[in-house]
């Protein structure tokens, strides 16, 4: 009988130190969480640096087939024109307000 009992408390002790090691241990529980939570993390940084590179691919690939997109570049980054075009700037007047009698300390009237 006593064999039985240090037999049963063996098994028992095993039992628990197993579960200690399921869950706190080396690759227990919380730790397969943290990690797939840094896999899902990870994965959502993948897949918007996966649309970065397939927009930059396109980009590449239609600057490599076609002269529009050249020239568009050209246009708009460099300012540049082609033979026998007018270039002509659009002026916002909103940023340049007249000064009135009170704001400047300059009772000079604004050049239209």
């Amino acid at each position: 009988m006593r064999a039985f009992l240090l037999m049963l408390l063996g098994l028992a002790g095993l039992l628990a130190w197993l579960q200690y090691r399921l869950w706190f241990g080396v690759g227990g529980t919380t730790q397969v969480d943290e990690l797939r939570g840094r896999v899902e993390a990870q994965a959502r940084q993948n897949e918007g640096l996966q649309q970065r590179n397939d927009a930059l691919a396109a980009e590449v690939a239609d600057l490599k087939s076609g002269e529009a997109a050249i020239e568009e570049r050209a246009r708009g980054e460099l300012g540049m024109i082609k033979p026998g075009e007018t270039f002509y700037r659009v002026v916002d007047d909103a940023r340049i307000a007249p000064l009135t009698a009170g704001q400047g300390g300059s009772t000079a009237e604004p050049v239209p």
